[in-house]
């Protein structure tokens, strides 16, 4: 199971200033997050309260179908390319960087066991869509568009253009097996869409919004495509959900991530890092940046106070970025949080030659040591040095990167965020923010019903008046 060292925050390790009486806060604030808790759970079948995402760990239906149709086409495809943006494409790249092997695409079709090929479209850059297309052979391509409301301009561009070069490529009655749509099972200009040109379609469910989408079809069915056992996913979120739905604040590690963050935020550590040492995690940080950004950073409160809140969250991979930014982690502003993220057991460890460099003394140290051995050290050492700096930092620890630890972390994040919107007081399931330059991109396209906007989005003219 995955577990939380929270130590390295208290007042002992890193000071008064900068560290919290633990003890005292989790007394503070145990019935505040016993309620919480007890009211997040309550909730999570409640229309409108984009809380339904909690129930995707034991979506057994979702499973079957989503097995059925990967056996069904297993074989068929070399190449799977995934068409969408934010929410709709960070955790299933997340999942299947973290997964598959490294090197997967470079992998032989025998290597991959027929399985495709993965490549993730998730922006409107002309230099990253041309080249694709170039390499793609168009009978053994299925693509994946991604959008609930069907009306991503991002992501439906970039569909529009996959299907105009499927339909010069097969002939017409083929089309439709190389599209796959995931869309809301109703609304939405995706779903009639997808219908009538009779794509194969799975659903968004009501309820779940892109960010916590990725134990739906959304992130499962990428995953499935290339040969990851969702049940094992699954089941990684089950044995999870029932330490998380426990209110006890001393039992719960998403209730201490989640409180520990908020406590340090509000004594001026507005900055929240998130540095796996892992290779196979390192896309998790893009994906976290995007779950605590867009949930947590709101104008207003749910009282419509205008409060301007949200933690900034910053990506780092460690070691690489030992090199990189940890200069300033350790000497700059103290106003950052740190969670690492440590692996027990890597996949497959290499060890250093013991024949190397004997006779040169700086370097013979490493001889012989496998290189999951230094990658220890240099976590330990980078959070000791950290930690002897005064800045408050806590581990999640996983034994080994698979798909039951995997779900895991991703789905105690998403339990913590929601629990650390509920302590801010605002709403961690909206993202209002994004809206307004959406807008003003359709302005500036050319669609219909915005064209009062187009001065605004150029610039000539404020929303303010002045």
């Amino acid at each position: 199971m995955i577990k939380l060292d929270y130590g390295n925050i208290s007042t002992e390790k890193v000071g008064q200033a900068h560290g919290l009486n633990l003890p005292q806060v989790f007394e503070d604030y145990r019935e505040q997050i016993q309620d919480i808790v007890s009211r997040i759970y309550a909730e999570k079948d409640q229309p409108g309260g984009w809380k339904r995402w909690l129930n995707l760990g034991y979506d057994q239906t979702l499973l079957d179908e989503l097995n059925a149709y990967a056996q069904s086409v297993k074989g068929r495809f070399s190449d799977m390319v995934i068409l969408g943006i934010g929410g709709s494409s960070l955790g299933g790249y997340a999942m299947l960087r973290a997964l598959l092997h490294p090197y997967w695409n470079q992998l032989s079709d025998a290597q991959r066991n027929g399985f495709p090929r993965y490549y993730f479209v998730e922006n409107v850059d002309s230099d990253q869509i041309n080249p694709l297309m170039d390499m793609l052979d168009p009978q053994r391509t299925l693509f994946v568009v991604i959008s609930k409301s069907g009306t991503t301009a991002e992501t439906m561009s970039a569909f529009m253009i996959a299907k105009d070069w499927l339909e010069q490529k097969l002939p017409a009655d083929q089309v439709k097996q190389h599209i796959v749509a995931i869309t809301d099972a109703q609304k939405g200009v995706l779903r009639p869409v997808a219908n009538q040109l009779h794509y194969q379609t799975f659903e968004v469910p009501d309820d779940v919004g892109g960010r916590f989408s990725v134990f739906c079809a959304v992130g499962l069915l990428p995953a499935v495509l290339c040969g990851i056992s969702l049940s094992e996913i699954q089941k990684g979120i089950q044995d999870l959900d029932k330490v998380l739905q426990n209110p006890d604040l001393q039992q719960n590690p998403a209730a201490q991530g989640a409180l520990i963050q908020y406590l340090l935020y509000q004594q001026g550590k507005p900055i929240s890092v998130f540095m796996p040492y892992s290779y196979r995690l390192a896309s998790v940080s893009d994906w976290y940046v995007q779950l605590w950004a867009e949930s947590l950073g709101k104008k207003h409160d749910l009282q419509g106070n205008v409060v301007h809140v949200g933690p900034t969250p910053v990506r780092a991979v460690g070691v690489t970025d030992q090199h990189s930014q940890v200069q300033l982690f350790n000497e700059g502003p103290f106003d950052k949080v740190f969670t690492f993220i440590s692996v027990g057991k890597p996949a497959q460890d290499i060890q250093i030659p013991a024949n190397q460099f004997s006779d040169v003394e700086d370097l013979n140290y490493l001889n012989g040591k496998p290189m999951s051995q230094l990658m220890q050290a240099e976590f330990e050492s980078t959070r000791a040095s950290i930690t002897n700096n005064q800045r408050p930092n806590m581990t999640l620890h996983l034994p080994q990167v698979d798909a039951y630890h995997f779900a895991q972390l991703l789905y105690l994040l998403e339990v913590q965020t929601a629990i650390a919107g509920a302590l801010m007081g605002i709403d961690p399931f909206d993202q209002p923010g994004v809206e307004l330059a959406k807008k003003y991109t359709y302005a500036l396209m050319g669609r219909k019903g915005y064209e009062g906007l187009v001065s605004e989005a150029r610039g000539l003219k404020s929303p303010l008046g002045v």
